[in-house]
């Protein structure tokens, strides 16, 4: 064989699967930005006890990604409104001048997980907090709370 494969009918060799045809499911898709080069992507698992209010308002250098993989999370971008995200949905931020003020756990009962790849803009740190003199000056740009 051209590509020096073994065949299905080789000692010890299994046959091909067919399986990877249907096995991909796209669970989200997103156009964010160009990716300056130099970029660093990481991917890290995130769990707040019940009732856990999350990470204080922040903004991320570049683009996330994220899946929920057990529990509620309270999710909240600037310019939208806050809502609930759970287990087996994805979410995703634009990152850069976007503020994000909530990825609590919105359960008081059980943990949440999840799981977030994130784009980081060469020589910026992944996560900044957002002082609350800039969310004063940003308060306008933030969706109206029920």
């Amino acid at each position: 064989m051209a590509n020096n494969e073994p065949t299905a009918g080789s000692a010890g060799i299994r046959p091909r699967s067919e399986a990877w045809k249907t096995a991909l499911t796209v669970l989200q898709s997103a156009k964010p930005s160009l990716v300056p080069e130099g970029a660093e992507a990481m991917t890290v698992l995130v769990e707040f006890p019940p009732g856990d209010p999350g990470t204080p308002p922040h903004r991320h250098s570049g683009p996330a990604f994220g899946y929920m993989l057990e529990g509620e999370m309270l999710f909240e971008l600037e310019g939208e409104p806050e809502r609930v995200i759970r287990a087996g949905e994805t979410f995703w931020e634009p990152g850069g001048d976007v503020i994000h003020y909530q990825d609590g756990n919105n359960q008081t009962d059980v943990w949440s997980r999840f799981l977030v790849t994130m784009l980081c803009a060469p020589g910026q740190p992944m996560l900044t907090l957002v002082d609350d003199e800039e969310l004063a000056r940003r308060q306008h740009l933030r969706a109206p709370r029920a």
